[in-house]
C-alpha cells in the first residue's frame, strides 16, 4: 500500500474517532479517570466491577482468579485516590485456590443481601459464593455454555430489578448476528431474547442501573490505535430488549482496555458510569477507574 493511501486511512479513522467522541458529549459527560496501582504479581487483569449505591466501596474481580475490595478517595466529583484491602485467589467449589484453566473470571454480579456471583471463561460456567473469601457453588450449566467459543463467552454479567441473573457471550460468531442473552431465574436457565450487534464492538461488562435499565459495556480494538468504549442500555422486558439508547461512544485511545462496569445514582440524583480496565499485566498498559455522568 502507497505511504499516501496509509495517510488517507489513518486521518479518515482520526475524523470518525473524533466525530464518534463529540456524538457522546451529548450524552454522557467525562468526570475523570483515576490510575490505580499496587506492587504484587496478582495486581492487574481487572475485568468485573461492582460499586456500592453511594460510589464509595467497589468490589474487583481479575481474570487471573482474582478478587479485592476497597474504597474510593472522593473531591469535587472525581476518584482522587484508592484504599483497597487484600487481593484474594478465588476459590473452586473445593475451597482451594481456582487453577487455571478455570480461573479465567470475567463478569461480577453482588446481590443486595451481598451475595457474589462471578461468570468465567475456560470453563463456561457462573459460581456463586456466600463472600470473598468463601468456597464456590455451582450454578447449573446448560449445554449452550459448552459449546461457546474459548476465550470469547461469559463476558458479562448483571442482576436485574427482579432478582434475575443475566449473562451473554463477548461473540456471537458473526457481524451480522444478535448476542443470546441468558437468564437465570427460579433455579434454571433460559434464553429469552438476544441483544443487537452493531458494528464490530464487544459486550464486555454489564449492570443494571438503579433506573432499572440493563447497560452494556462494548469495547472495540483497532491494534495501533488502541481502545474505543461503548456503552448502551435497554428497556428489558420478558422476552425482549427495547429502547437502546447509546449513552456513551468514545475516539479511539481515550481509555485503556475498559472491561468492567458499575451504575449508580449520585448525591445530584444522577447516573454514573463507574469502569475499570484491563491491563491484561502488560506493562504499556494501566489499570484506571474511569466515570461519566449521564446527562437526560
Amino acid at each position: 500500500m502507497r505511504a499516501s493511501l496509509v495517510l488517507a486511512l489513518i486521518a479518515a479513522i482520526a475524523v470518525s474517532a473524533e466525530t464518534a467522541g463529540a456524538d457522546s458529549a451529548a450524552r454522557a459527560e467525562y468526570l475523570g479517570s483515576y490510575d490505580w496501582s499496587l506492587s504484587g504479581p496478582k495486581f492487574g487483569g481487572f475485568s468485573g466491577l461492582e460499586v456500592s449505591d453511594d460510589g464509595l466501596r467497589f468490589t474487583a474481580i481479575s481474570d487471573r482468579g482474582a478478587i479485592v475490595e476497597g474504597s474510593f478517595f472522593r473531591h469535587d466529583d472525581k476518584i482522587v485516590g484508592v484504599r483497597a484491602g487484600p487481593i484474594h485467589a478465588l476459590k473452586n467449589t473445593e475451597g482451594r485456590r481456582v487453577g487455571s484453566p478455570e480461573s479465567d473470571a470475567e463478569g461480577l454480579a453482588i446481590r443486595a443481601d451481598g451475595r457474589i456471583f462471578i461468570s468465567f471463561e475456560g470453563m463456561h460456567r457462573v459460581w456463586t459464593y456466600r463472600d470473598s473469601l468463601s468456597e464456590a457453588a455451582w450454578l447449573p450449566r446448560p449445554p449452550a455454555f459448552a459449546k461457546m467459543q474459548m476465550n470469547s463467552s461469559l463476558e458479562a454479567l448483571a442482576i436485574g430489578p427482579d432478582g434475575a441473573l443475566y449473562t451473554l457471550p463477548e461473540r456471537s460468531g458473526r457481524l451480522t448476528r444478535p448476542f443470546p442473552v441468558y437468564r437465570y431465574l427460579g433455579g434454571a436457565w433460559t434464553q429469552p431474547f438476544t441483544i443487537p450487534r452493531r458494528g464490530e464492538y464487544l459486550p464486555v461488562g454489564a449492570d443494571f442501573g438503579p433506573d432499572g435499565r440493563l447497560y452494556l459495556l462494548e469495547r472495540g480494538f483497532s491494534g495501533i490505535f488502541g481502545f474505543q468504549t461503548r456503552v448502551r442500555s435497554f428497556q428489558v422486558r420478558a422476552d425482549r430488549v427495547s429502547d437502546e439508547r447509546v449513552e456513551l461512544e468514545t475516539s479511539l485511545g481515550t481509555h485503556d482496555n475498559l472491561e468492567g462496569i458499575a451504575v449508580w445514582r449520585d448525591a445530584r440524583g444522577d447516573i454514573r458510569l463507574t469502569m475499570v480496565s484491563d491491563d491484561n499485566f502488560r506493562a504499556f498498559q494501566t489499570t484506571e477507574f474511569v466515570e461519566y455522568r449521564l446527562n437526560r
